[in-house]
């Protein structure tokens, strides 16, 4: 057996020095800081009341939940739930319309804030990109009831501002149906999606273009590149790590969707399309009391979402990027 490097006392009462004068330290911010400490709380609270409390309820997907019986009385029925719900024509309806939409959404939503970031970055004249920036995130806080509302407005086929503003320039002769026709619907949804994220997303690319080495950009002005193979040459691969990373996160949530965005523009003329997996765990789970049905749902989404995480992740590192994990 190898013989131990003996520790000299002076190191670990130096080792022991450091870690107390640490904890000093760290309760010596706490002190000074505690009404910043005191509100990190309420989120603190929110994210494990919401996220973390709820886990044990989730074995309702397994019984034949009952909530006037709860969750000792209720009838364990295993995977027959699971079963069921896949069985279900209308859940094949609304899984199919989820994927269709989240990745046509994804194809269209995600390289747009990459091309407005850099298109951002290129401005020489501070008020302008200011202004240019808080124009764009604004719809991000918007809520989707005034869009909804705002959007059946202009999109009316008589009297809407956009069909009224074609038909004067002579584009077209009579309405277009926006929002009361699948087609049309389609279009106009994912249209208005990309207006109201595409702003904000552009954040995080703005943040990581800052942290790249200005004299990047000297050495190349020097050499003569222009802006667009700055842009190609420097600028992408500085970002390119990131793009990665919320490409895998963006893969994740393929299976999701937004409800209260379906919710406002719902009628039933649009119904083949706006049916998505969020409006069937509202209608069949908890309008009609399912609750094992919706766990199931929701479970079922969450378990593709994190394979699909994990598997971008895999083959993002195999092709030389960081991955997420």
């Amino acid at each position: 057996m190898a013989n131990r490097v003996a520790v000299p006392a002076e190191y670990k009462n130096k080792q022991a020095e450091l870690k107390k004068s640490h904890r000093k330290s760290v309760w010596k911010d706490v002190r000074r800081d505690w009404q910043l400490y005191l509100l990190l709380l309420i989120p603190l609270a929110f994210v494990f009341v919401f996220n973390y409390a709820a886990y044990p309820g989730l074995r309702i997907a397994w019984m034949d939940f009952k909530p006037a019986l709860g969750f000792e009385k209720s009838k364990w029925v295993g995977w027959a739930t699971f079963i069921k719900t896949f069985k279900d024509p209308d859940f094949s309806k609304a899984l199919r319309n989820s994927i269709v939409f989240n990745l046509l959404d994804l194809a269209v939503t995600f390289p747009l804030p990459i091309v407005l970031a850099l298109i951002l970055n290129e401005l020489r004249y501070p008020k302008f990109k200011k202004v240019s920036q808080t124009i764009l995130y604004l719809p991000h806080f918007l809520s989707w009831a005034v869009i909804g509302s705002v959007a059946y407005t202009m999109f009316k086929p008589s009297t809407g501002l956009v069909n009224m503003a074609l038909m004067r320039m002579g584009i077209i002769e009579k309405g277009i149906p926006f929002l009361s026709e699948k087609w049309h619907w389609a279009g106009t949804y994912l249209t208005i999606g990309i207006w109201q994220c595409m702003g904000w997303n552009t954040i995080i690319y703005l943040a990581a273009i800052t942290s790249i080495n200005g004299e990047l950009y000297e050495a190349a002005m020097i050499d003569g590149a222009g802006r667009w193979k700055r842009m190609w040459h420097i600028t992408l691969p500085g970002i390119r790590s990131t793009i990665v990373t919320l490409l895998i996160m963006s893969l994740g949530r393929v299976m999701g969707s937004n409800f209260e965005r379906l919710k406002v523009f719902d009628n039933t003329m649009v119904r083949d399309f706006q049916y998505q997996l969020a409006v069937y765990i509202y209608e069949k789970g908890l309008q009609s009391a399912k609750f094992s049905m919706a766990t199931a749902v929701g479970l079922f989404q969450s378990a593709v979402g994190l394979l699909l995480v994990l598997i971008t992740d895999r083959i993002a590192k195999s092709l030389g990027e960081e991955g997420l994990m």
